[in-house]
């Protein structure tokens, strides 16, 4: 008879009970000599006894602008130096950064402050053709709550690091050893099936932890320099990223501001960098370099490739043409801080394609029966759950959508369908929720439909996933028109553009006039998909982890 898909991960290495700030400080006292950090698009090159200093800096002005432990902290930027100071300074004083995507726009903007109850913004006066100031302008009212939005290049940056003056270390240090390692730090906003965004709430000891083993599994030390091509304000970059390098004492080393495959290159080249982070689209565009094989990229040891399944062959040529043969596949969630399993450097090629590796260290995972709850044997699918310290608190005031996630035993319910093999890897193999993920951005579909139902024209309309090469997913809107109306493609996009981020405009409408439902009464989801794919003729549907 079968095991069941149950598994627990190592506990031979504890975990770390202190909090951000005061594994950062020992990181700085053990290794404050050594380069901390380098973003090479802002000529930033600081050791660590240097980044604590700017870190303090800014963590005494956040301290003199009143703000307490508990409250929320706007970050709406992308890759930079005062991006990695904010998250550090946040957590030194125990305030919680509030991670906003930079792609939001206003309506995504106004939601995020307003549910958080952020009383500060901290942003990028633009990015791309993001204008963030006049954004923020457009919602200022909205949003009551913010007492002060500051943004950096600008002189309302340096009228913050002003009042730093005024409040000393010391004070700031007191703050920090009152702090419990279980407070909530950080919340990010993470889209599911079920309309509005939901404010996953992370605590130091989830984030820490977690980006502590993700860079165990790596081999870091102080003499790794991580290339960190993603953004921050997914777990991706700021946990797995800078948590794990920072509880290491190893090097961040940024390439940009945003993914351009030639900034990572010249990165990775002239930095020496030891590992490299991206999603498989990321090195795909690595590698399809006109001149890649002019760098050199043999300082290159490991790196982290996340976010959806990686084909073989990209695989193979990371391994042989980029010099990462220790390189690995991790798979999680935002609500898991966010990596549950992982690949080793000593796992084969297939194991590293055809799974997402093994449990982490102090988690227990397992594969259940959606509708029993029952463990499943190995080798059955079912919905892949996970229980442990890197579980978030909460979904930020919302009981019922975390009630709904977390059921009474503590199991994390991930929506993602799995099956367990006999050594005790898992795969990914679809999702029971309706989740769209188009290029590494997970979508809500019933956000988007919320958002198009103001639309004057539209009656009804139901958003569905749809296969495409190069993002895996995009989005495509099936709509009910009023009579004498035509709501085309082009009509959508124009009512979308600068109210919702590009990667949820859809790329696809079609006209319907009736949607497939079951005798009950439910939209099927999965036969407007299999519509979409022969109307648009595009290639079979295909899930991504």
């Amino acid at each position: 008879m079968s095991a069941d898909s149950y598994t627990a991960g190592a506990t031979d290495t504890p975990l770390i009970e202190d909090t951000i700030d005061a594994n950062f400080c020992a990181t700085v006292a053990a290794h404050g000599d050594r380069e901390a950090l380098v973003v090479r698009h802002q000529g930033i090159r600081w050791t660590y006894n240097e980044l604590d200093a700017h870190v303090d800096q800014l963590a005494r002005a956040l301290f003199a602008s009143g703000l307490n432990v508990g409250d929320r902290v706007a970050l709406w930027s992308p890759n930079r130096y005062e991006w990695v100071l904010a998250q550090y300074a946040t957590a030194r004083i125990g305030a919680i950064m509030v991670c906003i995507n930079p792609a939001y726009r206003t309506h995504e903007l106004e939601f995020a402050l307003n549910q958080s109850g952020s009383v500060m913004l901290l942003a990028a006066p633009e990015f791309k053709t993001s204008n963030y100031k006049q954004m923020w302008a457009d919602v200022a009212e909205q949003c009551p709550g913010v007492r002060e939005a500051v943004f950096f290049d600008d002189p309302t940056w340096e009228t913050l690091l002003q009042r730093s003056e005024h409040v000393t270390s010391e004070q700031v240090a007191a703050r920090s050893a009152g702090l419990a390692n279980t407070d909530p730090i950080n919340i990010q906003y993470t889209s599911g099936t079920t309309g509005l965004p939901k404010g996953a709430t992370l605590t130091h000891r989830n984030i820490l932890n977690n980006g502590y083993f993700v860079g165990e599994a790596c081999g870091y030390t102080e003499y790794d320099r991580v290339c960190i091509p993603v953004p921050f304000y997914h777990c991706f970059g700021m946990v797995m990223g800078n948590l794990g390098c920072t509880s290491h004492g190893s090097t961040m080393v940024i390439p940009n501001d945003a993914f351009e495959p030639v900034s990572v290159l010249s990165a990775v080249q002239e930095e020496k960098c030891t590992s490299l982070y991206g999603v498989p689209t990321m090195f795909i565009a690595e590698l399809g370099v006109p001149e890649f094989e002019s760098y050199d990229l043999s300082s290159l040891r490991t790196g982290i490739m996340a976010g959806s399944p990686c084909p073989v062959e990209v695989m193979k040529q990371v391994i042989e043409r980029m010099n990462m043969d220790d390189v690995t596949i991790a798979y999680g969630m935002t609500e898991t801080s966010p990596v549950s399993t992982q690949t080793g450097a000593d796992d084969s090629i297939d194991k590293r394609v055809a799974s997402v590796g093994r449990v982490h260290p102090h988690v227990e995972i397992r594969v259940a029966d959606p509708e029993t709850g029952k463990t499943v044997p190995r080798g059955e699918p079912g919905e892949f759950q996970t229980r442990g310290y890197s579980v978030m608190k909460s979904y930020w005031n919302e009981e019922e959508k975390t009630a709904q996630a977390i059921d009474s035993e503590g199991w994390m319910h991930t929506g993602d369908l799995a099956v367990m093999d006999a050594d005790g890897y898992v795969n990914i193999t679809g999702r029971i929720k309706d989740l769209i993920i188009r290029g590494g951005e997970n979508v809500s579909p019933r956000e988007i439909e919320e958002f198009l139902y103001s639309h004057p024209d539209i009656i009804d309309v139901q958003v569905v996933g749809v296969p495409d090469t190069k993002f895996g997913e995009e989005v495509c809107a099936f709509v009910q028109a009023r009579d004498g109306t035509i709501v085309d493609t082009e009509t959508v996009r124009e009512f979308c553009q600068g109210k919702i981020a590009h990667y949820k405009v859809p790329r696809y409408v079609l006209s319907i006039d009736d949607f497939p439902m079951t005798v009950t009464g439910k939209i099927q989801k999965y036969l407007l998909r299999d519509a979409a794919v022969e109307q648009l003729k595009l290639s079979g549907y295909g899930t991504t982890a």
